[in-house]
């Protein structure tokens, strides 16, 4: 199942990008914006539970899904390209093995342990 499961966010990944491209997207853009949502690891200063709490915000896709949904509406190519970007990085962390955090230690994930136990 694990390997069905990364193939699935590779493929997620993949189309993510496509798209992005066929909107003519700024690959400089990509490059800045590609990390930003492993910025909310800084919260994990403040303790393992709020840490996990904002890694998640921004690694589930119900964020780049009203993001997209909103630019398409307001007819916003540079708002479509951003969910874009943001959802490619949620497919590729998955693809990679790394799921949401569990409010224990940044190493627990929803997909298993990150790392030698």
């Amino acid at each position: 199942m694990d390997a069905t499961l990364r193939i699935e966010w590779a493929c997620a990944a993949l189309v993510a990008v496509v798209a992005f491209a066929a909107l003519s997207g700024s690959w400089l853009l990509f490059a800045i914006l590609l990390l930003a949502p492993d910025l909310s690891m800084i919260f994990y200063l403040a303790g393992p539970r709020i840490g996990a709490f904002a890694y998640n915000l921004v690694h589930a896709l119900i964020g780049p899904t009203v993001l997209a949904g909103s630019a398409w509406i307001a007819d916003s190519t540079i708002a479509m390209q951003i969910a874009l970007i943001w959802a490619f990085h949620i497919a590729a962390d998955r693809a990679l093995g790394y799921g949401l955090k569990l409010p224990t230690s940044f190493q627990d994930t929803h997909l298993g342990r990150i790392g030698r136990g």
